[in-house]
């Protein structure tokens, strides 16, 4: 079968635009200051300015297009980014209906779930969420989410708000069991870093990571169910 992808066209040479705008502008921004400092000192170290300027008018030029031709090689669009799913389960010692009361009131979040560090309830819809990804310099992302759809002690399932930082979207079914004294919860949580090969990059680095972070999570409530209090 024929491919019928398509890319958007540069308007500059009419190439296959295949990085994001937050991409391109990094590269104009970072192609003006390499080419700057070329031509400030380029009577010291001519070679080496030399160069320099080449690689900044080379990023100038590919900021200014869209287009790269590594990416065209490698046959990646960079507006695109890989999605961190993570889906886990786990079997709490309290009846269906308190366990959602828990869930539902999304303050509780930060206390079993690590790397949220705040979420605010807006409205009976509306939250404003933080986290922190543990890297050697931690990374805080920030978002606004809207609860999509909500069965009373059955399901909860949420989605970030255009313009966030970071796509986020989750759903958390609870389901009866050991006989109805327990309930066993299913969370999927997805996470889509910001588009562009960069955006990529990151979603790889962070998927491993963030699977383990979320499973402990869902740990850490089971514990915070049980025995009302976290994990050391």
């Amino acid at each position: 079968m024929e491919n019928t992808q398509h890319y958007a066209q540069s308007p500059t040479n009419g190439a296959a635009i295949n990085q994001s705008e937050a991409e391109r502008v990094a590269s104009v921004i970072l192609g003006g200051l390499m080419v700057v400092s070329a031509l400030a000192g380029m009577r010291k170290k001519p070679l080496r300015k030399l160069i320099r300027l080449v690689v900044g008018s080379a990023l100038i030029y590919r900021g200014a297009t869209g287009h790269c031709k590594v990416y065209e090689t490698l046959n990646i669009d960079g507006r695109k980014s890989a999605a961190v799913n993570i889906r886990t389960q786990v079997i709490v010692n309290k009846p269906r209906e308190e366990v959602y009361k828990m869930w539902r009131n999304l303050s509780n979040l930060p206390l079993f779930m690590t790397h949220i560090k705040r979420v605010t309830e807006t409205d009976p819809l509306h939250s404003e969420w933080e986290a922190e990804i543990p890297l050697n310099n931690p990374m805080r992302l920030k978002w606004n989410a809207e609860i999509v759809k909500e069965i009373e002690n059955e399901m909860l399932s949420w989605q970030s708000l255009p313009g966030s930082t970071i796509d986020n979207a989750g759903k958390v079914e609870f389901r009866d069991a050991l006989g109805k004294q327990g309930t066993e919860i299913v969370a999927t949580i997805i996470y889509r870093p910001p588009a562009g090969h960069l955006g990529t990059g990151i979603s790889r680095m962070l998927n491993p990571m963030f699977r383990n972070i979320v499973q402990e999570d869902i740990l850490n409530f089971k514990t915070f169910v049980d025995s009302g209090k976290i994990k050391d």
